[in-house]
């Protein structure tokens, strides 16, 4: 059956296209085909006849091939003759990379790295290639500002819309790189979600200063005001103390 589907080689853009037309063949070859033991039907009307019966798969195969690797000064690992970045604080240290068939998950002692949906690439084919996540590099920027603008991590970086205006506001004002960076380091403590938000909202209040973006986030995490407790009617006060400083008179003369 190998040999019947890959013959001639296939070429398809994606796993999901591949697995489509894989079940369409397999589906196609069980209708045509009689069963090997019960002859007097096909394949697919046996599978039918059994479907009832049969375990519901809980999830996917969790399957795919591990391999330790070490991360380079430049924040990355290399797997199958391409390269692929890894979170900065994870330099010098060793970190194991599974395979998947259709990505890469990187661990380090057991979990993925901080910010952790930056742990996990879409699996490379070709040769000689570099697969950036510009998250991983955002703590480097600290030092580094200027790479902001040619760093080859943060070529083409689509940030969503309102993140990207605040970068393109900033790129005219002498410290804007290192504005910029304040307000993606943000997005490792605050979230992307929530520095979006906070972008928008001093877009539309006419500013886009990186203090403005940390101000509204600040104010943003801080909690609303206590609950007003309802006094209870036996505890309301019904005469109500009147200041006359006179009082502390009378106690002085009386001494």
């Amino acid at each position: 059956m190998r040999e019947g589907f890959f013959t001639p080689r296939l070429r398809v853009a994606s796993y999901e296209e591949l697995n489509a037309w894989l079940l369409d063949r397999c589906v196609a070859y069980a209708k045509a085909h009689k069963h090997p033991e019960l002859t007097d039907l096909t394949i697919w009307q046996a599978f039918e006849a059994e479907r009832a019966q049969l375990v519901p798969i809980r999830g996917p195969f969790d399957g795919f091939h591990a391999t330790q690797a070490s991360v380079s000064k430049t924040c990355l690992v290399r797997l199958d003759n391409n390269k692929y970045s890894v979170v900065s604080r994870a330099v010098g240290r060793p970190v194991e990379i599974q395979a998947y068939a259709d990505r890469i998950v990187i661990r380090q002692e057991g979990a993925i790295p901080a910010f952790a949906r930056t742990g996990e690439h879409p699996r490379c084919f070709g040769r000689g290639e570099t697969i950036y996540n510009p998250w991983h590099y955002v703590p480097v920027l600290a030092r580094k500002p200027g790479a902001l603008r040619n760093g080859a991590p943060f070529k083409d970086w689509p940030l969503p819309a309102s993140l990207a205006l605040v970068r393109r506001k900033l790129k005219g004002s002498d410290d804007g790189d290192r504005q910029m960076v304040k307000v993606l380091s943000a997005v490792l403590s605050d979230g992307l979600a929530a520095v979006e938000t906070a972008c928008a909202e001093a877009l539309a209040g006419g500013v886009h200063s990186a203090d403005v973006v940390l101000n509204i986030l600040a104010r943003h995490r801080d909690p609303g005001p206590a609950a007003t407790i309802l006094t209870p009617e036996a505890l309301r006060l019904r005469h109500a103390p009147i200041a006359d400083c006179a009082r502390y008179d009378r106690l002085r003369r009386t001494s």
